[in-house]
């Protein structure tokens, strides 16, 4: 088990059971041991549709009842619901979800009071739990309270006044339903700013829909659905609701970190967090200042803790896949949107279909008018941790490895190391490898003028690396 750039992540053969309540009781123990929360407070518990899910959360439920919390279990519930409700509790929050990673896999998210937890939290976690982990922990299930449907209900409260009543009269958006937890409510969120809504693939089985590296089938399924219906866009999300997807009325998907921009130019932020990995062209696309992290939403906290530390108002964040969270209480159309320090893909969903209706033009066109480089990203599955290890280890040791490499492709022009290799070539491409945080798994993320040269790109970085594993 190991956290990753959102959580815990592993196999659920080994979450299940001791491993769960192992970190369930670190958790417990930090939260008390810290002052987050005293003896007998009230820990609210949620999971996703994902089949393991249900028994890992009743694990977890009775881990912190005997750590000395007072569990409330809200079921299948979107992430940003459960620590939106945990938030507005003064309480901490745990969540059983893998988010887009297969059903073979599973994860934890852990929530403070005050939000999303930093790295420093999980390394105190961790801490603890190595401390115990040679103790007898008891992994017995247990059942508790519900307030699943007075969650839900605040959430779609807060959901109902980002935009002007009835502002999305005349769109007729398709949802994505698949396997997602939010698959309900963004129906219901989206119907009830006057758009026709039409359902699409609901799932009984779990389906993992990554939003930042969009399947060929998901964008085949994607294009003819918006044919078939005469669609204005499609929404959706991943498997925990925390990030957004949208495609636009010929079924081509947005990019993430383009909806996270809209979003920033939609509440008027001052500061934007955002990866490393986030479009190059961000930077120059409004008013505001943006500061650059490492992959992961803690990071993405930790830049908005100390933009606030220094003094920044008006403080948000987005990563690449599309996942929205605020630090600061933003206004809105019906009054003010409390802060939200974790991801969220309602909101950059309602601001992105908001803007095209008000401009009276297709999501297509709102897109192209950024003028933004064309980025794609994809992942080789399966690549083994230890050889995408080596590769950034022999990347890293020598300018003349770096640029035999990726001769192939380009002369390397400059180099960030933020998280990963990020190459800018001397035709101001970029290409960006970087190993997962919690998957067998090497992603690349590229930039070019137009999509066929980044397509194209992207497919010579994926053979590089799998020749070079091959070769190595």
């Amino acid at each position: 088990m190991k956290f990753g750039t959102s959580g815990l992540r592993g196999l659920v053969t080994d979450l299940q059971g001791r491993s769960s309540a192992l970190y369930a009781t670190a958790f417990a123990k930090h939260l008390l041991e810290k002052g987050f929360s005293k003896p007998g407070d009230r820990i609210f518990v949620g999971g996703d549709y994902r089949p393991s899910s249900p028994d890992i959360a009743a694990t977890c439920i009775g881990a912190l009842a005997r750590a000395g919390l007072r569990p409330v279990d809200c079921g299948a519930i979107p992430t940003p619901a459960l620590a939106f409700y945990a938030m507005m509790k003064g309480a901490g929050s745990l969540m059983v979800t893998g988010s887009h990673i297969p059903a073979d896999r599973n994860g934890i998210k852990f929530y403070r009071p005050d939000g999303e937890i930093d790295k420093t939290d999980e390394q105190e976690i961790s801490r603890i739990a190595a401390e115990i982990g040679d103790t007898a922990i008891d992994a017995s299930p247990a059942v508790a309270e519900n307030e699943g449907k007075e969650a839900i209900a605040l959430f779609l409260a807060r959901n109902s006044v980002v935009l002007p009543g009835l502002s999305l009269s005349g769109m007729r958006i398709g949802v994505y339903q698949h396997s997602t937890v939010a698959r309900d409510y963004l129906v219901e969120v989206i119907a009830g700013y006057g758009a026709e809504v039409v359902t699409l693939g609901r799932s009984d089985l779990f389906i993992p829909v990554d939003t930042e590296a969009v399947s060929p089938q998901t964008i085949e399924s994607l294009r003819l659905w918006a044919n078939e219906y005469q669609l204005d866009g499609i929404v959706s999300a991943d498997g925990d609701g925390d990030r957004p997807l949208m495609a636009d009325e010929t079924g081509a998907p947005l990019r993430g970190d383009l909806l996270g921009m809209i979003v920033a130019r939609f509440l008027e932020a001052e500061i934007v967090v955002t990866p490393v990995t986030s479009n190059s062209g961000i930077d120059a696309a409004g008013v505001y200042d943006v500061l650059r992290t490492r992959v992961g939403s803690p990071y993405v906290i930790e830049g908005m803790n100390s933009a606030s530390a220094g003094g920044g108002k008006a403080i948000m964040g987005f990563e690449a896949n599309g996942g929205v969270l605020t630090h600061s209480d933003f206004g809105v159309a019906g009054g003010q949107l409390k802060a939200l320090p974790t991801r969220d893909s309602f909101l950059p969903i309602l601001a992105t279909l908001f803007l095209a209706k008000q401009q009276n033009t297709r999501l297509s066109a709102l897109a192209s008018a950024y003028r933004l480089p064309f980025a794609t990203a994809g992942r080789l599955e399966n690549f083994p941790i230890e050889d995408s290890a080596a590769l950034m280890v022999h990347l890293r040791a020598s300018a003349e490895n770096l640029d035999a490499f990726f001769a192939p492709v380009g002369n390397v022009e400059a180099v960030s190391d933020i998280d990963g290799l990020r190459v800018t070539l001397d035709n101001r491409s970029i290409i960006h490898l970087r190993p997962s945080g919690n998957a067998p798994e090497m992603r690349c993320y590229v930039e070019a003028i137009n999509e066929m040269d980044a397509n194209s790109l992207l497919d010579h970085g994926l053979s590089l690396v799998r020749n070079w594993a091959k070769n190595r």
